[in-house]
């Protein structure tokens, strides 16, 4: 090749679509993942949603103006890593996650049911999959790296074919060479390998690839002896090389870039050999053209992006709109938008160049796993790029069999590919997802009957929570002018407690200083220090007894729990002597719990590694829990008191029955930080929610199925990553629970399900500000004809403050049932601490929530649709200009209900052309009404005024308002002879006759104004430019009626 020659892709052009071709209102996910985040296929794009495990999913084009909707496939119960369409296949999605799994799914297509689950799953591996790649040549096989270990998978028999050893640290990347026989990777031991699968599982070359171990990509170019990989080196610089296999111990090419923490992305288009480098977290593209020949990476372009990127995938070259010579498409994932980037180059003509576009590899596989496995090195059949020469065969993969059409859905007919240009606007073949804004579209080919049960499966399930408000209720609720809070109790501790009378406050002051405040009286606290509790230790947590609204238990460091009664009126002296102390624990307490059912028995936990049950009446420990290895973060007693749960630092969750033995029931795996967790019984005591940290520091939810800890988690949500633990309230009437932690400002809800898809989003609340707590208070607290499914109290650095969590409703004033459930009367006990621990026990009663006089809204009487008319504009579209105006005229006539009679203003007026009376003295008219200023232009002969203009079919009013237009000639019948005339106006003569200069058009506007009817005239704007007498005071242009003053605008 001839060093000199030019690049036919010297003058590519960036061309960044218009914001119509975007697909907006997304929410993207930012979780670290060593994949791109987003692929596409030639009729679908796959991308990270903000929720782990849940892949957004949208059609690559776009039917005329419809706006593309996102649909979300809940993939797997960790954080999806990479994901791969099928190079044959474009419904064919493979995906890779966190969970240590591989899954395949078939995609729906137009008319067609969502996929219930996956069609095929392969592991799970021993470490979460980092990478994957379908095979080029070959259908139903691909590749995938977890750990150290790299598998070459064959899908339809659900086995690995062999799997690629002598990797010495995490496999960053693997990838199948362009003719499907090498595979290479890169791992973090800063080796690149090179592996002939189907010879041997040791690599057949090796190489260090990048001085620096972090973040290392590879790309193979067209041929096999050729690949790019991505890095950086030792000065923490990103590079760039060029590697010919035949010479692998040192790059043929090698380019450095800058220095920054954002890993490369390399996207290789093979046949153009244009490169494009992504950044995650950046906001440019670098394109090269890779020269293995020369060799070089020259560079051709650099791309400013509008928005920051989180991800980036090419489109394949069949999708390609090749008659506007577009040789490349990037799909940019920001964190609200997926934009194309075009790349074009400039061609005088509009044809197919085949220069640019060479043919392609095709859709229709070359072999099968069997035949590749055994030798078969077959190429994928070609095909050109030529839309004279479409459509091309198509393939249906049967790994995954694809899924049969509802009855009576309307089958889509086949469309060809348009060749538009993107930066235009997408106009290519029909959508193949389902949403719930494209069920009743005709022309997207997907038929009008699919089931609600059709949609949920493709949607997701909603909770009827979902739009749930928090609102901080008024200042005069609030308790302000708090002072001296301890804001360091143990992590272990909620830092407050509160029922539905008073609130405890532990004080930073010496001695274990608690403060107790009435909620039923709010407002300023005096600046006089308060009356509190003195514990003589720290205080580490405290508790109200459920069933004794005046005793609070506090826990202290000197591993004392000490029992305190506040007087029915309130605290209004310091208190030195506890009610009881309760001794026996051997290190300092952090965690108390009263039984649920049971009056006087309450458990505590402590640095001793001990769960103690007390007996409160006898004031001695009854029952002892054994079997932690490590600090226990938090416990949790079941709803019907039978059981206890524990989580524990050293990664485990038990579960105890205190009354049958010490040792635990059962345990299973925990979260794998040890920053911190929480436990709480959800879905009426079916399964375990526990709140923690994962292995990189990020808050997740897991939910176990109570009886079947071993199993480990049945569901494992992310959520986000910061410092404190995240404490969960569950309200068991709604299955909802709230999430927030010590210093945050968000607080999530969730609906609980014990099934898939088990977590269930619902609005969350922001506050603008920090809270140091975060409490639920008795479903009692609610405002139930306020639809208030929750109330809080949020402890902040001064002042307390009720948060209510309602539901809009349109027909608030019917109790809604279904929101409010009977609640258990957690009030009152059920059995006492005696019983309870001789083995007994018992139901709580239930109460209606339902305030009296209101009907429950699933008896309340259906109201029959409002029947609605044709809208006016399709009204006045079937009649002429002429009837429009005559019909305008005579409902505004009507409307004033004068049309027989005189109008009210001609017992004002004095007889005579031209002249006007004076008003009498009356009350002031209302407010005009705003009216829309116009620009003024020339004035407009008589024949465009209303009052000058003929009007043979205009009903008769009276007489008396004579012309207002300057005309060189007298008309030809006065106003008073044929009595038009609008209501409500008198129009100004003028005195001298002469050419027309000036109508007042104007005076015919204002009553049209008055009525709110001179829009549907389409008067022109002209009729603003002048001015009239109204009522004696004069006018002018644009004015209303009764106003000296122009009104203001819109």
């Amino acid at each position: 090749m001839n060093r000199f020659k030019v690049s036919k892709f010297r003058n590519v052009e960036v061309r960044l679509s218009r914001r119509e071709a975007w697909i907006s209102n997304i929410q993207a996910g930012t979780a670290p993942s060593s994949g791109n985040r987003i692929k596409s296929s030639c009729s679908l794009i796959a991308f990270n949603s903000d929720r782990p495990g849940v892949l957004g999913i949208v059609p690559l084009e776009g039917q005329g103006g419809d706006k593309r909707q996102v649909a979300h496939l809940g993939c797997h119960s960790d954080l999806v890593t990479d994901l791969d369409f099928s190079p044959f296949d474009d419904f064919l999605l493979a995906t890779g996650s966190a969970d240590k799994t591989v899954k395949l799914w078939r995609l729906p297509a137009p008319g067609q049911a969502p996929p219930s689950g996956p069609g095929v799953v392969l592991g799970p591996e021993e470490h979460p999959v980092e990478a994957l790649q379908f095979h080029p040549t070959a259908d139903g096989v691909l590749v995938s790296a977890a750990g150290t270990a790299v598998k070459v998978w064959d899908a339809a028999a659900r086995q690995p074919l062999t799997e690629l050893v002598a990797h010495g640290d995490l496999v960053q990347s693997a990838v199948w060479s362009r003719d499907g026989a090498l595979v290479g990777t890169a791992c973090k031991d800063k080796q690149l390998r090179i592996f002939d699968p189907r010879a041997k599982h040791q690599a057949s070359q090796s190489t260090q690839a990048h001085e620096n171990s972090r973040d290392g990509q590879l790309a193979w170019t067209a041929t096999q002896e050729h690949l790019v990989s991505t890095g950086f080196n030792q000065m923490r610089e990103r590079e760039v090389k060029l590697w010919d296999t035949r010479l692998f111990s040192s790059a043929l090419a090698s380019l450095t870039l800058d220095t920054s923490p954002r890993s490369l992305m390399p996207l290789l288009d093979p046949d153009s050999g244009l490169l494009v480098l992504a950044g995650k977290g950046e906001s440019q593209l670098y394109c090269y053209e890779t020269a293995p020949r020369q060799p070089a990476l020259s560079p051709v372009n650099q791309c400013i992006l509008e928005n920051v990127l989180q991800g980036a995938a090419l489109v394949p070259r069949r999708a390609l709109a090749v008659m506007s010579c577009e040789v490349l498409r990037v799909l940019q994932l920001s964190d609200t938008a997926i934009v194309p980037v075009g790349y074009h180059v400039p061609r005088k003509t509009v044809e197919f160049h085949e220069d640019l576009f060479p043919d392609t590899a095709g859709c229709v596989p070359a072999s099968d796993s069997h035949a590749w496995w055994t030798g078969s090195n077959q190429q994928v059949q070609k095909v050109s790029l030529d839309p004279a020469r479409r459509p091309h065969p198509s393939f249906t993969s049967c790994l995954v069999p694809a899924l049969e059409p509802h009855l009576g859905t309307a089958q889509p007919a086949e469309t060809p590919v348009d060749d538009a240009d993107p930066s235009e606007g997408f106009s290519s073949p029909p959508s193949s997802l389902t949403s719930p804004s494209t069920l009743s579209s005709t022309t997207s080919g997907i038929g009008t009957s699919l089931s609600q049960r059709s949609l949920q499966s493709l949607l997701g399930p909603s909770s009827k929570f979902r739009h749930a408000q928090g609102t901080v209720l008024h200042r005069d609720s609030h308790i302000t002018n708090l002072k001296g809070l301890n804001l360091t109790t143990p992590g272990e501790s909620d830092g407050f407690c509160a029922n539905q009378l008073r609130v405890a406050v532990p004080l930073l002051s010496s001695g274990g200083q608690v403060a107790v405040l009435e909620l039923r009286k709010p407002g300023r606290l005096p600046d006089t220090a308060l009356p509190t509790l003195q514990n003589g230790a720290a205080v580490t947590d405290l508790a109200w007894d459920p069933f004794d609204p005046h005793r609070l238990a506090v826990a202290a460091e000197d591993a004392r729990i000490r029992l305190w009664r506040v007087p029915p009126e309130g605290l209004e002296e310091v208190l030195t002597t506890p009610e009881a102390v309760l001794t026996g624990h051997t290190e300092k307490i952090y965690s108390l719990r009263f039984h649920p059912r049971a009056a006087d028995v309450l458990a505590s936990s402590s640095y001793d590694l001990t769960v103690r049950i007390w007996d409160l009446q006898a004031g001695a420990e009854r029952l002892r829990l054994r079997g932690h290895q490590d600090q226990i973060f938090g416990m949790a007693w079941s709803p019907d008191g039978q059981q206890l749960a524990t989580v524990c630092k050293d990664g485990r969750v038990r579960v105890y029955e205190p009354r049958n033995g010490p040792e635990p029931l059962q345990e299973g795996p925990g979260p794998e930080g040890g920053r911190g967790a929480r436990v709480v019984w959800v879905c009426d005591g079916r399964c375990l929610l526990v709140s923690g940290f994962d292995s990189r520091s990020e808050r997740q939810l897991l939910l176990y199925a109570a009886g079947a800890l071993a199993g480990g988690p049945s569901a494992v949500l992310g959520l986000d990553v910061a410092p404190s633990t995240l404490l969960p309230s569950y309200d068991p009437d709604t299955g909802l629970v709230l999430l927030t932690g010590k210093g945050d400002t968000r607080v999530f809800l969730y609906e609980l399900l014990p099934e898939a898809p088990f977590f269930l989003e619902c609005n969350s609340f922001t506050s603008p500000d920090p809270h140091k707590g975060f409490v639920l208070l008795p479903k009692t607290e609610c405002d139930v004809r306020e639809v208030e499914f929750a109330r809080c109290l949020r402890l902040r650095q001064t002042s307390l403050e009720p948060v209510a969590f309602r539901l809009p409703r349109v027909r608030k004033e019917f109790f809604q049932d279904d929101v409010f459930p009977a609640t258990a009367v957690t009030w009152e006990p059920v059995l006492s601490a005696q019983a309870w621990l001789g083995g007994a026990d018992g139901q709580p009663r239930m109460l209606s929530l339902q305030p009296p006089g209101m009907t429950p809204v699933s008896q309340a009487p259906r109201e029959a649709p409002a029947r609605r008319g044709p809208s006016s504009a399709q009204y006045l579209e079937e009649k002429s200009d002429q009837q429009k105006k005559e019909e305008l005229l005579s409902a505004m006539v009507a409307k004033l209900g004068n049309r027989g009679g005189p109008l009210p203003q001609d017992s004002f007026e004095r007889r005579g052309r031209g002249r006007v009376g004076e008003w009498p003295v009356r009350p002031a008219p209302p407010p005009p009404r705003r009216v829309r200023r116009l620009p003024a232009t020339a004035p407009l002969p008589p024949s465009h005024c209303l009052v000058c203009a003929p009007r043979t079919s205009r009903p008769t009013i009276s007489s008396g308002l004579t012309c207002c237009c300057r005309a060189p000639e007298p008309h030809p019948t006065s106003h008073s002879q044929t009595g038009r005339r609008l209501p409500g106006l008198a129009c100004r003569s003028p005195e001298a006759p002469g050419p027309w200069a000036s109508c007042t058009p104007v005076d015919c506007l204002v009553p049209l104004l008055s009525l709110g009817l001179a829009a549907s005239l389409q008067l022109p704007a002209s009729m603003w430019s002048q001015g009239c007498r109204v009522g004696g005071p004069q006018h002018g242009p644009g004015q209303a009626l009764g106003s000296s003053s122009p009104p203001p605008s819109y």
